[in-house]
């Protein structure tokens, strides 16, 4: 008997089969077809980012030929939503708030591409550019130009007199923005309109205007009290002697808040589109461009997808924004 056990024996190699025909590998599903199975896209976004992106790629002559929203992050309450575009010649990113576009070439990871997004735009808030609103910021632009000068010369001072001197950039700020906002109709009849200069009293007429009636009595007072409040804490800084950072950095923020606070009550107040949709009872309330509008505008909900002609007599013009404000920053690869 063999020492040795007998090894298993393997099965004969079947032959393999030989496949008659043309192998066909099916060819990828063009971007049109696309766009037309994807579900659950809000039209109102993607014509947004549609011409964001064909106004960036205006030189090259690039046209969107498909896009899809892959995630939405919230950073810090912040969302940034993240889109997949393709067009004739490129793909790319493109991330919002603020909206800018990224070659999918040069950041081929997403997630990358977002951290690094998020990082540059944390760089220029960390600048105390104005308002995060752009509307706000075209209606009090002069007064957040001035708020953006204190804010500088708080940042680079290092002594009481340099503190003192940014007291006084802020009230030059405040005294901008009435300028700006205040009218000749907010004053009563057969009353004098107040100076120029007269932040306190122009501060109330115009509270009293962009927060009339009884059901924005608590948002009035509120206004008036952080405008007086705001005022007298800027006068104090310019005669404080022994005045600290920390006491310029109350002032600066103070009047941001001022501009914000009032810059929202004025542009509740100049633009009479509705808060909530006739339909849905959403918030999600937005102005689109539709040139297939009379208007050329349109009033749409992102909730349920409601939209009307927004009437040039009935949309005053703080209220009209462009989807694409932002500019391009990524580079671009030389074609070769």
């Amino acid at each position: 008997m063999s020492k040795h056990p007998m090894k298993p024996q393997r099965a004969p190699k079947q032959p393999k089969k030989l496949v008659r025909g043309e192998c066909t590998i099916p060819p990828r599903v063009p971007d049109a077809v696309l766009n037309e199975f994807t579900l659950g896209r809000n039209e109102h976004e993607a014509d947004a980012i549609k011409a964001y992106v064909e106004w960036q790629c205006a030189k090259d002559n690039e046209h969107v030929t498909y896009l899809e929203k892959v995630q939405t992050e919230h950073v810090f309450g912040t969302p940034h939503a993240c889109w997949n575009v393709r067009t004739e010649k490129e793909r790319y990113w493109v991330i919002t708030n603020p909206t800018n576009l990224y070659s999918q070439e040069l950041f081929p990871s997403l997630d990358y591409t977002l951290s690094f997004h998020i990082g540059v735009t944390a760089r220029i808030q960390s600048r105390r550019k104005g308002t995060n609103d752009d509307r706000v910021g075209d209606r009090l632009a002069a007064a957040f130009r001035r708020w953006e000068q204190a804010a500088e010369a708080l940042d680079q001072s290092s002594e009481s007199e340099e503190v003192q001197a940014v007291g006084m950039r802020c009230r030059e700020c405040l005294i901008t923005f009435v300028r700006a906002a205040a009218t000749p109709a907010m004053v009563p009849n057969r009353q004098e309109p107040p100076k120029a200069a007269d932040v306190l009293n122009w501060s109330e007429l115009i509270a009293d205007t962009v927060a009339s009636g009884s059901r924005a009595a608590e948002i009035r007072g509120y206004l008036k009290a952080l405008a007086r409040a705001t005022w007298q804490l800027v006068a104090w800084l310019t005669h404080a002697t022994n005045a600290t950072r920390y006491d310029g950095t109350l002032a600066v923020d103070a009047t941001y808040a001022v501009l914000n606070a009032y810059g929202a009550a004025i542009l509740r107040h100049e633009q009479p589109t509705p808060d909530r949709c006739p339909r849905c009872n959403s918030l999600r309330i937005t102005i689109v461009t539709k040139p297939d509008f009379d208007s050329g505008e349109a009033i749409a909900c992102d909730g349920c997808g409601w939209i009307e002609d927004a009437h040039p007599d009935k949309l005053a013009p703080c209220a009209r924004t462009n989807p694409v404000r932002t500019t391009k920053v990524s580079p671009r690869l030389n074609k070769r």
